[in-house]
């Protein structure tokens, strides 16, 4: 059964269901109500954003630090542009991982939750790239501290091919292999 979600985006009952344990809305034997479905994506979206928050502020509070040490006055300018683009990066990472508190905190009260959980969604997915790309360049920057330039860059790369395919390629695969049965299958992987 396909759905449309409050940005207007056209999802499937598997699509709505958010890892098997919940019924999607407008499943069979679902008494999960719109409102209720809403209420659980923006929980969801809480508990995630609380993990990657606390990562992205631990790295944040590193990177602001290191630009204080004598090893940083040592670096070469190609090292010190990397520096202020993983700052930047981090800060923006920052930024969005915490936007969905602040459009909350902005928008509660007014019958919005559908659209901020949409934007929200989408906040975390833009502040989860960054991130990824704040720990790429962050590693690179260390490496070439510790490492020849070249292994370092190697070692960096293959780091990050690893997020891309832990963070974003496995998830589009399970994505794409279609719905589960959600009796039985589901609740033996949860």
């Amino acid at each position: 059964m396909t759905t449309t979600d409050g940005s207007g985006t056209a999802t499937t009952d598997h699509e709505s269901s958010c890892c098997g344990r919940h019924p999607a809305a407008g499943s069979q034997g679902s008494e999960e109500s719109p409102r209720e479905r809403v209420n659980r994506r923006w929980n969801e979206i809480l508990q995630e954003t609380r993990v990657a928050q606390t990562g992205v502020q631990i790295l944040f509070g590193f990177l602001l630090s290191v630009a204080f040490t004598q090893t940083f006055r040592e670096l070469e300018e190609p090292s010190k542009v990397l520096y202020v683009v993983t700052v930047a990066l981090g800060a923006s990472a920052t930024a969005a991982l915490i936007a969905p508190v602040s459009i909350h905190r902005f928008l509660s009260g007014q019958s919005m939750k559908d659209e901020v959980v949409s934007y929200a969604a989408r906040l975390v997915m833009c502040g989860l790239v960054l991130l990824a790309l704040t720990i790429g360049c962050t590693l690179l920057l260390i490496l070439h501290v510790v490492l020849s330039g070249t292994v370092a860059t190697v070692i960096a790369a293959v780091v990050m091919i690893w997020f891309v395919l832990c963070w974003y390629v496995l998830p589009f695969r399970l994505s794409r292999q279609g719905p589960r049965s959600t009796t039985g299958a589901a609740s033996s992987t949860d």
